[in-house]
């Protein structure tokens, strides 16, 4: 094990035992040991696979639009 990721893990340690859980999906999905890190709800995959057919036909926002979301949340 690197050093880096030593440092890590202690720090993670430190953390709730939900986040722990979370960080670990994350390390076993990254090494092809686990499938599911995260579960879509029904609503939320067809979001997703509309946002990939949106992709698909390149219909994607113009910078104008951008630009709008970015000030309308900017703080003042």
């Amino acid at each position: 094990m690197t050093k880096l990721l030593e440092q890590a893990m202690e720090r993670a340690q430190a953390l709730p035992a939900s986040v722990q859980d979370e960080i670990a999906r994350l390390v076993l999905a990254y090494t092809g040991e686990d499938d599911e890190v995260l579960t879509l709800t029904p609503a939320e995959e067809a979001d997703l696979l509309e946002a990939r057919a949106e992709m698909e036909r390149g219909d994607f926002a113009t910078d104008s639009e951008v630009s709008a979301v970015f000030l309308k949340y900017r703080a003042s």
